[in-house]
């Protein structure tokens, strides 16, 4: 293998590949990415099991492969290596075996690399069910709805988004027990119902943001893809049926909130650092539109009011207490100058949305029990 590059799209292209490989794999190989020089073309892999990244370098990359081959190198080291070469250009060469020369105007590494062949052989097909996101779409949906998901391993299912397709729609779901997050798409495409970890659909996001460009998603009962033109991310899938949700999200409402989402994200926030065993719970009362005060208080730390105003209220007085954390969340998730907060009981699960009634995405949090 021999073959020279641009060093700038080389080491961005590692960077990307890198983010599917854990450094403390029990497959050693899996601690490194391959590099596949091929035919005007150069084709990087990354893998954990859980997430695989395969990105494809062409010509248009400033690339000449002067001699076709593969190996792989420790994602650290050649990470390492390929950021402090300075030059413009880097090559790349299998001079012995496994050991491996990187060059670039005066400076010159040798390291030993894995043979290709202890390198685990990854399946890039695409599944057969497939549809076609914007990226910011697919960011949205992702944005709205992991940062939901359980980060416990208890409950192994609730760890990921469930994606359900219902034949003209798409709709994403995300809870902890505690909270939930729900984002709806609208869109044709076969029916189909999987849960993808929270932690790929973040790679994912990382991964597409910076660009504005269609995605391909496939999907079947064992993974799903993501592909963009030079790039596909596949990950595995979670095992388990996902609970039945729905029935969870109330249908009618006793009390209604419109609030500016800033002004109740940052009086929320200036309450966090009261915090009781470990939690900060947030006390809302409202007694009308005029008298509505948010409130911390710790037995250790001290206490927290302030009055709100807010844009309208209808119902009777209600006290309800929750994590603030969540409702700050949930509040940012959505994308409107006001939101609407609606209630059940001071120990109903509430929901939160767009002013705007957007149906599409929806926050619930469940209340905290306290004893004021």
């Amino acid at each position: 293998m021999n073959f020279k590059i641009n060093r700038n799209k080389f080491y961005n292209s590692l960077q990307i590949v890198s983010r599917s490989v854990s450094p403390n794999s029990p497959i050693p190989a899996l601690c490194g990415l391959l590099i596949n020089a091929g035919k005007d073309k150069l084709v990087l892999t990354g893998s954990n099991s859980d997430i695989s990244i395969q990105m494809t370098l062409s010509g248009t990359d400033d690339l000449t492969v002067i001699e076709e081959g593969k190996i792989v190198i420790d994602a650290r080291y050649l990470l390492d290596i390929v950021k402090k070469i300075d030059s413009d250009e880097v090559s790349i060469e299998i001079i012995d075996g496994t050991l491996t020369r990187f060059s670039g105007a005066k400076a010159e590494f040798k390291i030993n690399g894995y043979r290709p062949s202890d390198y685990p052989n990854i399946d890039f097909t695409a599944p057969e069910t497939s549809f076609t996101l914007n990226s910011k779409d697919l960011n949205t949906i992702i944005t709205n709805t992991a940062f939901a998901t359980s980060n416990k391993e208890t409950r192994p299912v609730l760890t990921g988004v469930n994606l359900l397709s219902n034949g003209i729609s798409i709709i994403a779901t995300a809870t902890d027990s505690y909270r939930l997050a729900k984002k709806t798409f609208p869109i044709n495409v076969e029916q189909f119902n999987v849960t993808v970890p929270a932690k790929s659909l973040n790679e994912i996001k990382n991964i597409f943001s910076g660009n504005d460009e269609d995605i391909k998603i496939s999907v079947n009962t064992k993974k799903i893809q993501f592909s963009s033109e030079n790039v596909i991310v596949q990950s595995k899938l979670l095992e388990g049926g996902y609970p039945e949700t729905e029935r969870l999200i109330p249908k009618e409402f006793i009390y209604d909130l419109v609030i500016n989402r800033h002004s109740l994200i940052n009086a929320i926030d200036r309450t966090s650092f009261i915090k009781t065993d470990n939690m900060s719970i947030t006390r809302l009362q409202l007694n009308s539109i005029d008298d509505i005060t948010l409130s911390s208080k710790s037995q250790e730390i001290g206490e927290f009011k302030e009055d709100l105003t807010a844009v309208s209220y209808e119902g009777n007085p209600l006290d309800i207490s929750f994590s603030g954390n969540y409702v700050i969340d949930a509040a940012r998730a959505l994308d409107a100058e006001n939101i609407r907060v609606r209630f059940n009981g001071d120990m109903k699960p509430f929901v939160l949305t767009n002013e705007s009634e957007d149906q599409s995405i929806l926050q619930l949090v469940l209340p905290v029990r306290t004893y004021n």
